[in-house]
Parts: structure tokens; sequence; C-alpha cells
């Protein structure tokens, strides 16, 4: 297995003001590939090593969605029903109508939430946000923020379009409502603790943000970063635990749940978190055409690309030149980690970096790695 293309890649996103990444690779629950290059912080004097801890932001969407496909395995809840069953506050939804608002004709589903078909948009400024929080002190839960965002208006009718949104966020009050437990708590029992997952949850505590690698800004003219707080502007109180991107963790500790992914649901340990059933509905294609335009729409890079509940999934090998397989899934976060999920071959990549706004790494970075690792494997199709 020749490694030294994906490494000179790697290796190369310094130039491109990538201070420091990481990379790990697992095919059949093995590690086959683990490279980290750069630093950790802005004075370059801690360099990028295992216990090195990222904000990994909307790949959380992934965790978050299986989660509730354990719901549904054990029977508690129904992809088809009304999220109202739920969160009352969903019943009587309003939606946009030029400069004024009218009643939603259709309502939202849990499976609307999932492919974010859900009308919803990603506005973390909103007025009931805002208000939720200054009625709390800036303590508002997640299921305070969630209920209170239910007064704000629809962009469109649920299940006609694709809109990137907080629906994520709401699958994670779902979850507190159905399961009876905080979302974190089901989280760590129902995912992380099986799956041996120690370094990854939802507080940033003191020991983790000593060892977190310093957050960065890109700037793209002058292909640079600076530095910015650890801030995770996704996360609107202490007490608000984010379904969309609230996860933190290391390179080696999330690997494990991408590695269960590929793997039939069943992780390194032996520890099954999903049946292959859900797995492979997570993946199927959940857009009808103008939903995926939409989809499409918001980089012309996802090409070929669909979206299934909660992740991308490949679909048309003519428009791309993925050398990933059909049903290659998965997402990406807002500093530039990505995971690469692969059920048919049993293969999980995930790369992380802590660069906030650096489209150079959806356009290209994540593309390259993809592709590198599907070479270096000899399983580029």
């Amino acid at each position: 297995m020749d490694q030294k293309e994906l490494i000179s890649f790697l290796n190369s996103l310094e130039d491109y003001g990538i201070p420091g990444c990481d990379c790990i690779v697992y095919l059949n629950h093995k590690p086959v590939f683990r490279y980290m290059t750069g630093y950790a912080d802005k004075e370059k004097t801690k360099p990028i090593n295992e216990g090195t801890y990222f904000w990994i932001y909307s790949v959380t969407k992934l965790v978050t969605c299986a989660a509730v496909m354990q719901l549904v395995e054990n029977g508690i809840i129904s992809l088809d029903d009304p999220v109202y069953l739920y969160l009352p506050e969903y019943k009587n939804m309003k939606v946009k109508d030029g400069n004024t608002v009218k009643p939603a004709e259709n309502i939202i589903s849990i499976r609307h939430l999932m492919s974010m078909r859900s009308g919803m948009n990603y506005n973390i400024s909103a007025p009931s946000i805002l208000r939720a929080l200054k009625e709390t002190n800036g303590q508002a839960s997640t299921l305070d923020i969630i209920k209170a965002l239910a007064h704000e208006p629809l962009d469109f009718e649920p299940g006609t379009r694709f809109q990137y949104s907080l629906s994520h966020d709401v699958l994670a009050a779902v979850i507190e409502v159905a399961s009876g437990k905080s979302f974190d708590a089901y989280i760590q029992d129902h995912i992380l603790q099986p799956l041996g997952m120690h370094k990854t949850g939802f507080e940033l505590t003191e020991e983790k943000r000593s060892a977190m690698a310093d957050q960065f800004l890109y700037n793209v003219l002058s292909r640079s970063s600076k530095p910015v707080s650890l801030n995770n502007d996704f996360v609107f109180s202490p007490n608000y635990k984010s379904g969309g991107a609230g996860l933190i963790s290391t390179t080696d500790d999330f690997i494990l749940f991408l590695d269960a992914m590929c793997n039939g649901g069943v992780g390194a340990n032996g520890s099954r978190i999903l049946s292959k059933e859900s797995i492979d509905l997570i993946r199927t294609d959940q857009l009808n055409y103008k939903a995926r335009d939409d989809y499409i729409k918001m980089d012309w890079n996802r090409c070929g690309y669909s979206y299934g509940l909660g992740c991308r999934v490949l679909i048309d090998k003519t428009l791309t030149e993925a050398k990933s397989p059909l049903g290659e899934f998965g997402w990406d976060g807002a500093a530039g980690a990505s995971a690469i999920i692969d059920a048919d071959n049993h293969v999980a990549v995930f790369y992380v970096q802590h660069v906030l706004a650096c489209d150079f790494a959806y356009k290209t970075i994540h593309r390259r790695v993809r592709d590198l690792t599907y070479e270096m494997l000899q399983l580029a199709s």
C-alpha cells in the first residue's frame, strides 16, 4: 500500500494556510493509515498529536441521525411521525408567503428534519433564539431553544425543497422527549460508551480546552489563517447541546463511530449500535429532482451526490470524478473536518483541521483526501 501521495498532499497543506491537520483511515475495523502534520497552536510550538481535540461541528449530524435511527429500530418513534407528537409547539407552523406568512399546509415529519426538507433555515440569530437566551439569562437548554424556534416561519412547505438548517438541532430535542434522557446523556449511553469513545462529548472542559487545537479563520485571498477564539457559535449556551454541531472529539476517537457505520453498525470492539438495514436507509437518497437541485446549488462540487437521512450520498458516478463507489456517504464540519463512510468496502476516513470559513477544504482538500485514499487502498472505481 503506497501512502506517499496522500502524505505528500497533507504535507502541502501548510503552503495553503492550513496550520495543522490529522487524517486516519480504517479498513475492516483496522487502522491502515494515520498521518498528522503541522501545529495545534498559533505559536507553532505544539505539533498535532493523538490527544489533540477539535470541534467537529456538523459532522455531529451523523451521530444525531444514528441516534434517531436507534429510536426507530426500537419502535419508539417513526420516521414519518409528525414532529408535534414530541414537540407540540411544531403543530401549527407558519410558512413565508411573500412579505407575509400563512398557515403551513404540510406538517414537519421526523424524516423531513433528517433530510433537511423541513422548511427551516440556519439563522442562529433568529429572534426566537435571542429571546429564549434573554429570558433564561443566557442559560437556555436544548428544549428551551428548540421550543422557541417553532415560532419562526418556515421558508417553504415541509417536504417540498432542500435547505440546510437547524433541523438536526430539533432532532436533539425530539431525542430528549422520546427517550426521556437529555440529548448528551442519550448519546453517551447509546453510542459513545458502547463504542469505547471516551474522548468525545459536548462539554468543553478545562482539560479538553487545554488540549484543543487553536481555532483559525481562513483568508482565501492570502491563503492564510488567523487565530480566533475557541467559541462554537452553534452552541448557544452552556446548557445547549447542539445536535447539529456540538461535538468535540479527537481523530482516533471519532473514527470508532465512522468505523461502526461502515461495518453494518458494529464497532471494532464488537458492540452494535445500529442494524445494517438502518445504515442502508440512512444512505438512501431522500430528495426529489427539485430538492436535489437545491442541494447541488449549495456547492457545485456536490454534483453526483444527493442527500439521505442526515448525510451526503453518492448516487451518480457520471457527474463526478470521485474515486469512491456509489453509496459512499458522510458529511463535513464548519472548521474543515470531513467524514467519509463506505459501507460496501468497509472503509472509514476522518480528516480534521481547525480552520473556519475554509472553502478550500470543501472544494479541494476533502475531495483529494477521498480520492487519494481510494488510490492508496487500490479500491478506486
